[in-house]
């Protein structure tokens, strides 16, 4: 039986606060840890906070509802491809108390809708195939697989989504 559904609330925030640390730090240590074997070593790399500061993007912090942090996410402009305005999700990480209660989905919608704000018309991600969750919430929110966009030793899929203007609501 699935966890049931928390209140969330879902914040931008400036990508130094202490907080933010504290997730990223817990998101690259798990992310080393269960790395796959047979993809080699697992590259620590985070965004500089700077690329998460409007106008070339935003990051967002959920807390549930005793106002502790659940899970945070990034959104960060990246170069054009042709005519559109691409912007690429990062650091998408829920603690494990979070886990299946609605804390990704509701990550998601906020920077989808910053997407938008920002003037993006596409988002788009990269993600690795042994994070079976995470690529099944992407495919379900209409991410369709793409080639590489990157050179991310990480990852092995890539994903993108067009941007609907009405995705401010």
């Amino acid at each position: 039986m699935a966890p049931d559904r928390i209140p969330v609330t879902v914040r931008t925030v400036p990508a130094d606060l202490p907080e933010v640390d504290a997730l990223l730090d817990a998101y690259l240590d798990e992310r080393e840890a269960t790395f796959p074997s047979a993809q080699g070593s697992y590259a620590r790399k985070r965004t500089p906070a700077v690329e998460f500061t409007p106008p070339r993007g935003v990051f967002a912090l959920a807390y549930d509802e005793d106002d502790v942090p659940v899970g945070c996410g990034g959104l960060r402009r990246i170069a054009d491809d042709g005519d559109e305005v691409r912007f690429e999700v990062k650091h998408v990480f829920v603690t494990p108390q979070g886990r299946g209660r609605g804390v990704a989905t509701a990550l998601m919608d906020e920077l989808e809708r910053a997407g938008a704000r920002l003037g993006a018309t596409a988002i788009v991600l990269d993600t690795n195939d042994s994070l079976v969750a995470a690529g099944a919430m992407y495919r379900s929110r209409g991410y369709a697989r793409i080639a590489p966009f990157n050179d991310n030793p990480n990852a092995t899929a890539w994903y993108r989504k067009a941007v609907t203007p009405d995705a401010t609501e």
